[in-house]
């Protein structure tokens, strides 16, 4: 049995040998075939040098390299177009995902399984605010965009030969991983774990980034954005209607006919901000389905090492030729 590991990079000079030190340590008591697939999303630092070195000295580490940064998911997304195994895991390089779990995964695996997911049971070395935050992201997500989704779960998982061949057709621009993973509804098992410190180097989700993948994955998987849009359109009309009645109440009952202006104001303002808003919301929905209309890649690979792209679906995805001196 062959285990893929793919693994994005994005500026992770700092960590990137610490964590091939530990990944050479785990694949050495694994009982299987394994192969590391590194997806450099862009790095500018020495992230790809270092990627490089190490492909060049051990064949089973394998590299791929963005012509730019195309963003986690479309990293992950590559991965798992080129990783050959019979089971593949996704874990990022900071180390808070440890790869020390592979064993316990693998083992589920074989006992059937075909979505094996750690799940954080503490972020004790996180602040209060990723806490919060992290927190609120998956109530939000589980409540607009699938129930299914386990929380405390992210993109560190193993998944089948089977799950693969499934996620490979999802080839959709604005992508959101676990929602594609809850969608297809396979048997999983969930592995609690401790998340450790990020090893080295800082985070590459501050808050506004996980706000916009909260974004992308609800606007991606639902459309509560436009109900809700409609439903504040019924409340602020039931209210302009109550407001109406009390307008006649004070012509006809309480004979005051002179309108102050910052009542009038109040609800131009208010009413103007509700349209514009629902106005934005559809927006969204309309600039998402444009871009899939353009159907372009999903991720272009100027460099590969160690792999080929014969193997390799080609559909929305962009392999150069490699450049001839």
């Amino acid at each position: 049995m062959l285990v893929s590991i793919v693994i994005p990079l994005f500026n992770e000079e700092a960590v990137l040998p610490i964590l091939v030190s530990r990944l050479n340590d785990v694949m050495a008591r694994l009982d299987c075939r394994t192969e590391v697939v590194f997806v450099d999303d862009g790095s500018r630092d020495g992230t790809l040098a270092i990627a490089r070195r190490v492909a060049a000295d051990d064949p089973r580490f394998r590299v791929l390299s963005f012509s730019r940064n195309f963003g986690h998911q479309a990293a992950i997304t590559a991965g798992l177009d080129f990783a050959s195994g019979d089971a593949v895991v996704m874990m990022d390089a900071d180390l808070q995902d440890p790869p020390e779990v592979l064993a316990q995964m693998v083992d589920l695996y074989r006992q059937g399984f075909d979505v094996v997911s750690p799940q954080r049971v503490s972020r004790d070395t996180d602040t209060w605010w990723k806490r919060v935050t992290a927190s609120a992201f998956y109530w939000i997500m589980r409540r607009a965009v699938d129930s299914r989704l386990t929380p405390e779960v992210g993109d560190f998982r193993l998944l089948s030969r089977a799950a693969i061949v499934a996620l490979r057709q999802f080839r959709e621009q604005h992508r959101f991983m676990r929602g594609m993973i809850a969608w297809l509804g396979l048997k999983e098992a969930v592995v609690p774990f401790k998340r450790a410190p990020r090893a080295a180097g800082t985070t590459k989700y501050p808050t506004w980034k996980m706000m916009k993948f909260a974004w992308t994955a609800i606007t991606s998987f639902s459309g509560l954005p436009l109900a809700l849009g409609v439903w504040l359109g019924i409340c602020f009309a039931m209210l302009g209607v109550c407001y109406l009645g009390w307008a006649a109440y004070s012509a006809y009952v309480l004979k005051n006919v002179v309108p102050g202006w910052t009542s009038l104001v109040f609800l131009q303002v208010f009413f103007s901000g509700i349209t514009l808003l629902s106005i934005g919301l559809m927006g969204g929905y309309v600039a998402k389905v444009y871009d899939e209309t353009k159907h372009r890649p999903l991720y272009v690979v100027q460099e590969m090492i160690n792999t080929s792209a014969a193997q390799v679906p080609a559909d929305r995805m962009i392999v150069l030729p490699p450049r001839v001196p």
